[in-house]
């Protein structure tokens, strides 16, 4: 069954009314709110190019697309096939709350607290489209108690949310070291908005470590970053779109360096061979906590 079909069908299957419509030659999911949540546009992206060019073709006719929806004031819901394959309940749960349906929670009923490796790993590798990245601070939301929210069937104390930042990175301008930090991930549980959690850790992170600079990448599969500018960064531009090999079996994507061979290609595909997807790249968001020039 092709990715835009199994789509298509659990949103139906979860109260949304679904059209099929081309846009600069791509198929996407118009949603209609069916008494359950808002309609958005959705663009399900197969990955099929076998050649490094077939997925820069690909990946330029689906931007094609996005600019499309963007000059009509929108964005679209953009899911890759291997990401519904090996992430699927976390892809359908964040789809539906991008539709409106969701548990909250709010951040005044919850607390901020420093947590072990360990247990940020294992929460984004649940919840985060990437999984862990390397940092050197590690904060975690947790649930304190229950006022005016539906995440009721939550116990207190549980954990909704980790952030992750790096270690400082340092240059000097003038008279200054300006010490910048790298906002590296930030994943809730999949199916809660939690109204105000990404500030409430941001804030927890500033008054504890002090930095001058902190910058964090948005993944444009999912949206243009628009809460960073809510939180005060400003944006930079955007992030070139990085080239992956993917295991059309295992459905796995490993990054394709520049200058591999092909033999290395073929050692990190595996045995099913060379499938090629090309992502969005990243918007680039900065907090010049300092100011410098």
């Amino acid at each position: 069954m092709r990715l835009i079909d199994e789509i298509s069908f659990f949103l139906r299957d979860n109260g949304f009314v679904c059209t099929r419509n081309l846009c600069d030659g791509q198929e996407v999911i118009s949603t209609e709110s069916a008494g359950k949540g808002e309609g958005r546009i959705i663009l399900p992206l197969e990955i099929a190019a076998t050649t490094p060019e077939g997925a820069a073709e690909a990946a330029e006719s689906a931007f094609s697309c996005v600019m499309s929806i963007e000059k009509k004031g929108g964005y679209p819901l953009i899911i890759t096939e291997d990401r519904w394959h090996v992430q699927r309940e976390m892809t359908q749960a964040r789809l539906l709350a991008h539709l409106e349906i969701f548990t909250t929670a709010y951040a005044r009923n919850c607390e901020v607290r420093r947590i072990e490796k360990v247990e940020a790993q294992q929460f984004l590798k649940e919840n985060h489209s990437y999984g862990y990245a390397a940092c050197r601070y590690h904060y975690g939301l947790f649930l304190k108690r229950h006022t005016g929210h539906k995440a009721n069937h939550l116990a207190p104390g549980t954990l909704i949310a980790v952030a992750t930042f790096s270690n400082a990175r340092k240059w000097k301008k003038q008279d200054k070291v300006i010490r910048s930090y790298e906002w590296t991930r930030y994943a809730s549980l999949p199916y809660l908005r939690i109204s105000g959690g990404m500030g409430k850790v941001l804030k927890a992170f500033i008054e504890e470590v002090d930095p001058d600079d902190i910058m964090s990448y948005a993944d444009l599969e999912w949206s243009e970053g628009n809460v960073y500018g809510s939180l005060g960064f400003v944006f930079e531009g955007r992030k070139e779109p990085v080239l992956f090999s993917v295991d059309a079996e295992a459905w796995r994507r490993f990054p394709v360096k520049p200058g591999m061979t092909a033999t290395e290609l073929d050692v990190i595909a595996g045995s099913t061979g060379n499938l090629y997807f090309r992502n969005f790249g990243s918007g680039k968001w900065r907090m010049k906590i300092e100011d410098y020039e």
